[in-house]
């Protein structure tokens, strides 16, 4: 049966002329749908009950629950285990900050991408999510911090640009204002460099936040942790970043995750500001998380403040990411490696 919750205002509205309803009763149901977020039609109390019954035939809702959550005791981070109809689960976590509520979501079941600092490539891909799957996660979120969800990353598990319709499909639901209406400028999206999607998603021309997970700037140390610059080598990645720029005029996020011995040393610094300089973007140093699988450990504070100053010295914006929930499996794709175990 199909899901409602996938459709589009748009599709919506024709998808009730079809069932021989009024279109005015769209807004009313993507009110139900999008903004109150319900879990089935019962819950619908201004709609018609010939118009449910007519849509129940059709359409069913999302279904995903809470499978477990772990709090921290060091700061509000929570993060989740959520769990599917089929069984499939993904991780979530909601950040508080000073700025407002963060969901960072998944966007595959898994991943295929391989990237050697990440526990969530560590048990493979299963499955895309769909959009009302990438939508119920900052819902189920909602619903159990009993607030509402201000800015969203795309940053869990999965690499989102593999998943690229149905990810246009969530960006475009979530920012509706008949919705969550949660501004595309509060939105992030994560990649490690899937090159003809960036040209796409240029010219997409949606005010997001693209970050892209650069963590070397070197082709050759690129190519010893993330797979996929053996297909989309450095040049080809920097040259599509170049085109994002110039279409969009937004500014780039170039994740660099500190890898102890490995990419943290001056000369590493030195060849990211070269790479990066007069770009408009940011740098955001990002302390790696021990991941067992694949025995890599962060680098000093000392150090990650010396690359910090080289690249200021250079004229590159960067910052250090402050690190939250560092007590209950911080790593992307820890949590529910763990979960998958038992």
């Amino acid at each position: 049966m199909k899901k409602i919750d996938t459709l589009s205002f748009e599709e919506l509205e024709q998808e009730l002329v079809s069932l021989g309803e009024p279109k005015f009763k769209a807004k009313q149901l993507f009110d139900w749908i999008h903004n109150k977020t319900v879990d089935n039609f019962n819950e619908i109390n201004n709609v018609s009950k010939k118009t449910k019954e007519i849509l129940s035939q059709q359409y069913e809702f999302t279904s995903a629950l809470i499978e477990q959550k772990l709090e921290s005791k060091l700061d509000e981070t929570k993060k989740y285990i959520i769990k599917f109809e089929d069984g499939n689960v993904v991780e979530g976590v909601y950040l508080k900050y000073k700025y407002g509520n963060t969901a960072c979501i998944s966007s595959q079941v898994g991943c295929k991408m391989g990237c050697y600092f990440c526990a969530s490539t560590k048990n493979g891909f299963v499955r895309n999510l769909t959009a009302s799957e990438m939508l119920k996660q900052i819902y189920i979120m909602q619903k159990d911090i009993n607030e509402k969800i201000s800015n969203v990353v795309i940053m869990g598990s999965g690499e989102p640009l593999n998943n690229y319709d149905n990810v246009i499909r969530f960006l475009k639901i979530i920012n509706d204002e008949k919705g969550q209406n949660i501004s595309m400028r509060k939105i992030t999206l994560s990649t490690c460099g899937i090159v003809p999607n960036i040209y796409k998603l240029a010219d997409e021309n949606l005010p997001i936040t693209l970050a892209i997970s650069l963590h070397a700037a070197t082709q050759e140390k690129r190519e010893e942790i993330l797979p996929v610059s053996k297909k989309y080598k450095l040049p080809e990645l920097m040259s599509a970043c170049d085109y994002y720029l110039n279409s969009t005029g937004r500014r780039l996020t170039f994740e660099y995750i500190m890898i102890k011995d490995f990419n943290d040393s001056i000369l590493d610094a030195q060849n990211l500001s070269n790479l990066l300089k007069n770009k408009l973007c940011n740098v955001n140093l990002i302390p790696c998380n021990y991941v067992k699988e694949s025995n890599i450990s962060p680098s000093t504070n000392i150090n990650i403040e010396k690359f910090k100053k080289i690249l200021l010295e250079q004229g590159v914006n960067v910052t250090i990411r402050r690190e939250l929930g560092s007590d209950i499996n911080a790593a992307c794709g820890q949590l529910r490696n763990n979960y998958l175990k038992i």
